[in-house]
């Protein structure tokens, strides 16, 4: 296992604290999962193509990200445009020296000045997660680009029967192939607000329901990250795990409202 845990200020008077934890789980020898968690970007990718290259296709991608955005306090939209197209191209020719081709999962988070105030820019490629957690309320802000979600947004898979769905790991698009656009949304920065980044390591393995319950009752990001690692550890760690908890502690004036207020669709 490996973990950081960090407080943070900006000029901008932006206070965060964050903590990261990565662990194999229990059934796999490698992982194949890396993290980035340095401000201005929070981002989790899940690698695939076994032990001949998932663990460096997602470190491609973490790669990308920190050559271009590492020390700044924001970025632009079109830094994390460019990140993205930097990693397609690094995970491509990671694939095209295996047999077996390889991919990532990314899903994250950037802190970008919009329209002249604090945004976050989430986004996402494949089934790892963006989570939002205020007031007790838990909020799965990315959409899984996964056959059991499109199954599910076609009425032809119950959401309660994914559990038991044996295909559920497939995903539909992925950093590195031929399908690898992100979805992407802007937030204004709110005081108070929680956010969850994971690989499908942890969603797999537990229910929003237990998710809500850690981010809730487990006040240090530190604590809240270690406690849900071991929870899906607990349930089987059948997959690599990675998990970053964001708070914000202050922005300066602002106040906390509901997402349905805030998320604006963008395309990077």
């Amino acid at each position: 296992m490996s973990a950081r845990s960090d407080l943070w200020g900006g000029s901008s008077g932006i206070q965060l604290a964050v903590a990261a934890v990565t662990d194999a789980g229990l059934k796999r020898e490698v992982n194949e999962d890396s993290y980035l968690a340095e401000p201005p970007v929070f981002l989790v990718a899940d690698g695939m193509g076994g032990y001949e290259a998932g663990d460096r296709a997602s470190a491609a991608v973490v790669a990308a990200f920190r050559g271009r955005l590492q020390g700044r306090e924001f970025a632009a939209v079109d830094d994390v445009r460019d990140a993205l197209l930097a990693a397609d191209d690094e995970v491509a020719a990671v694939a095209s020296r295996t047999s077996r081709g390889a991919g990532s999962t990314a899903a994250g988070m950037v802190l970008v000045q919009y329209a002249g105030a604090p945004h976050w820019l989430v986004f996402n490629v494949g089934d790892s997660r963006v989570y939002r957690h205020v007031d007790g309320v838990l909020e799965q802000l990315t959409v899984d680009h996964s056959l059991a979600q499109e199954l599910i947004q076609s009425g032809e898979l119950r959401p309660e029967d994914l559990a038991t769905f044996t295909d559920r790991n497939v995903i539909t698009r992925a950093i590195g192939a031929p399908e690898s656009l992100a979805d992407s949304w802007l937030l204004p920065v709110v005081d108070g607000e929680r956010f969850l980044v994971c690989s499908d390591g942890l969603h797999s393995e537990i229910g929003d329901e237990g998710i809500r319950t850690v981010l809730m009752t487990r006040g240090d990001p530190e604590a809240a990250a270690t406690d849900l690692l071991a929870l899906a550890i607990e349930q089987g760690g059948r997959d690599n795990i990675s998990i970053i908890v964001l708070d914000v502690i202050a922005v300066g004036g602002s106040t906390i409202v509901s997402i349905d207020d805030l998320a604006d669709t963008i395309t990077v």
